[in-house]
């Protein structure tokens, strides 16, 4: 019995492989108020609809504010750890791949401005911390420092001058106030950070967070970076959030779901609203619309 083997051209294998990329979609979805309820746990409505995207070779991504080793273990929970899943954490400035355990993009700011940035913070009272790959690492003792940790299920350590806050040059910074103290956030944003222009900009992800990263660092830099690294068409991202951090990512994205949980003004900047808020299967109702909608 002869068995005949079929060969295809070079031509052959590149149209093939681009009918996968244009067949494949990518969705990419923030944490916290998106794909995590209010208890910080993934609905079984969401993880159900995230396994059966996957089995059909969609892509999910995790994008959020969180340092990688928070993200990490929220995208773990939801089986977000396997192959076609990734996570962009920092606010766009690490993209990691799971599956393989490596970073396949980092941008980072000198740890040197980092330094003189959280002197500033201290000579105004005002709580500001970096990350190490596995702690919170702040220069103060606060309530500010305990509270975080606690949300983000990550140990933190005390170390004993701005420098050692930042042992390398960093991802991010956060500058962290009571919601009604958050006037002391913006006007140290508009009178030291707004001194490193071109280095770091920084915005606020809610009225307690300021988040300070390298200049061109945003979700929606990570979106379009990425779709362009995975080669799968703009024209196939949906983009899933509720916040301030998330506005980027929801202009870039071909559909920018905004959650009606979401915080107010968020919504003009997507194209579709859910029905259902965080903690009824919002980012369930966002795959079957338009990651799955042909399946």
């Amino acid at each position: 019995m002869i068995c005949c083997v079929k060969e295809y051209s070079i031509e052959e294998v590149m149209e093939e492989q681009y009918k996968m990329s244009v067949e494949t979609r990518i969705l990419f979805t923030d944490l916290d108020g998106t794909l995590l309820n209010d208890h910080k746990e993934v609905t079984s409505g969401n993880q159900a609809a995230i396994d059966e995207a996957l089995a059909c070779g969609h892509k999910i991504v995790v994008c959020t504010g969180r340092p990688l080793a928070s993200a990490r273990v929220c995208a773990a929970k939801a089986g977000l750890d396997k192959e076609g899943c990734y996570v962009i954490c920092f606010n766009g400035g690490q993209i990691y791949d799971p599956y393989h355990e490596k970073t396949v993009y980092g941008k980072t700011f000198s740890k040197e401005t980092a330094a003189k940035i959280i002197g500033e913070a201290m000579k105004r009272d005002l709580h500001i911390q970096s990350y190490s790959d596995t702690h919170i690492l702040s220069a103060r003792d606060t309530e500010e420092l305990h509270r975080y940790a606690k949300i983000n299920q990550l140990p933190y350590k005390v170390v004993e001058c701005a420098a050692d806050v930042v042992p390398e040059d960093p991802y991010k910074l956060i500058a962290i106030t009571p919601a009604e103290q958050k006037e002391k956030n913006i006007c140290f944003q508009k009178e030291v950070i707004s001194q490193y222009a071109g280095e770091v900009h920084s915005f606020f992800s809610n009225d307690c967070y300021q988040e300070i990263v390298p200049e061109g660092i945003s979700k929606g830099f990570a979106v379009r970076w990425f779709c362009d690294y995975l080669g799968i068409p703009i024209e196939n991202s949906v983009a899933a959030g509720d916040a301030q951090n998330d506005v980027e990512m929801l202009k870039a994205a071909h559909v920018g779901a905004v959650m009606c949980n979401a915080f107010p003004g968020i919504a003009e900047y997507g194209n579709y609203v859910t029905e259902h808020d965080n903690n009824h299967d919002g980012v369930a109702e966002i795959i079957h619309k338009f990651i799955l909608k042909d399946a």
